[in-house]
Parts: C-alpha cells; sequence; structure tokens
C-alpha cells in the first residue's frame, strides 16, 4: 500500500458523510447505503456523543458500515479511534487538535490516510508537516450536530490557507447545506463535509446526489 495522491484525496473529499448510530432517526446502515448510492465520496464513522454504541456493539456496527462501503467503493475512515481503525484495517482515521498527536498517529496507522481538524494556519502548516493527507476546516456555519466545536469561522481561513499557496486538500465542515455549500469550493476547498444533511434528509441517496451535483459544478476542470 502505498499513500493516497494529493488529486486523488481531492476527488474523495467531495462529498464527504460522517455518522454515527445517533445522527439519524430512520436505521443508521440503511440510511449509510442509500447515501453511498446517492453520491458520497466519502465516509467517516464517528459513533460519539448521547445513545453512541460502545463495545462488542460499536465494533459489529462499525463493520456493517465498512461492508456498505466496500461494495460501494468509497473509502472507510474511522473518527478518533486508531485503535478500532487498525482492528478492521479501515482506509484512514480522522483525529482533531485534541485526540492524539498526528505524527504519532502516522506512525502506529502507515499508509492510511489521514485526516485531522485544523483551525489556525499554525494548525493547517503543523498538520501538513506531520503527514496529514487533508484537513477538515471549520465550523464553517453554525452547527447543532457537534456540541463541542470552535467559533464559527467562514470560509476566511480556507481563503488565507489557498492565498499562502498551501496545497493540502481541505474539506470544509460545520452547519454545510444543499444551500450553502457552492461558497466554500469557490473560496479554495475540495469538499465538504456534512452529517445532517443527509443523515436527516427525507431521501439521503437524493440529498447526497444534489451534493455531488453541486460540488462537481463548482470545482475548477482541470
Amino acid at each position: 500500500m502505498t499513500r493516497i495522491s494529493r488529486e486523488m484525496m481531492k476527488d474523495l473529499l467531495s462529498v464527504y458523510f460522517i455518522m454515527g448510530s445517533n445522527n439519524t432517526e430512520a436505521e443508521p446502515l440503511s440510511v449509510v447505503q442509500k447515501a453511498l448510492k446517492g453520491g458520497v465520496t466519502l465516509f467517516q464513522f464517528r459513533e460519539k456523543g448521547s445513545n453512541a454504541l460502545i463495545g462488542a456493539d460499536q465494533l459489529a456496527f462499525a463493520e456493517k458500515m465498512q461492508s456498505a462501503c466496500r461494495k460501494a467503493g468509497v473509502p472507510f475512515i474511522v473518527n478518533d479511534d486508531v485503535e478500532l481503525a487498525v482492528k478492521l484495517k479501515a482506509d484512514g482515521v480522522h483525529i482533531g487538535q485534541d485526540d492524539a498527536d498526528a505524527k504519532e498517529v502516522r506512525a502506529a496507522i502507515g499508509d492510511m490516510i489521514l485526516g485531522v481538524s485544523a483551525h489556525t494556519m499554525s494548525e493547517v502548516k503543523q498538520a501538513e508537516a506531520d503527514g496529514a493527507d487533508y484537513v477538515g476546516m471549520g465550523p464553517i456555519y453554525p452547527t447543532e450536530t457537534k456540541k463541542d466545536t470552535k467559533a464559527v469561522q467562514g470560509v476566511s481561513l480556507i481563503e488565507a490557507v489557498r492565498r499562502q499557496g498551501i496545497s493540502i486538500p481541505i474539506v470544509g465542515i460545520g452547519g454545510i447545506t444543499l444551500e450553502n455549500a457552492a461558497p466554500v469550493i469557490e473560496a479554495g476547498a475540495d469538499g465538504v463535509s456534512m452529517i445532517s444533511a443527509i443523515s436527516m434528509a427525507q431521501d439521503p441517496e437524493e440529498s447526497a446526489q444534489h451534493f455531488y451535483q453541486v460540488i462537481q459544478k463548482q470545482k475548477p476542470t482541470s
């Protein structure tokens, strides 16, 4: 296995769906399957918060989600749990600034995809130096899904990073909907990530499809 190329990473970040069992009122596996069918390009398993599954239940659920991703040919990323990611032979791990040291995680996971949340210019540069394949930046807009988020920052940091010529792949996160996704790509991000905009949608497949269309329309053609 070799490290993913930046070009491929930028493509994969287009529609980055994040979900756990407690992020939907419908049957979780069915929601993910529909979203994958609709055009999700990357999936992150994030089992956190109230009523989140733990232990054997979490592992069994993660395996089902991973299987759905494999069938769809979509990489499966684990949020903040290197041990689980390695156990599942996941495609990657995403960590926050307070979760783990990116350099140590890179050493532990080898060539798997490594994503790091970054909220400042120095955090972006550090993540890149530590071996991150992409950075998640935000919250772009106000969000109800994650209660522990930093202050809303809009697209200003994404624009600043690109102005400095930093080319690490970027995904915008936080409060992103079909209506406000386009400016994130215009600012220089390679994709958008979302939870409730798909997980709580009446039709997750249609929602994912619309996100894919919006993002592809905004992405510069090479």
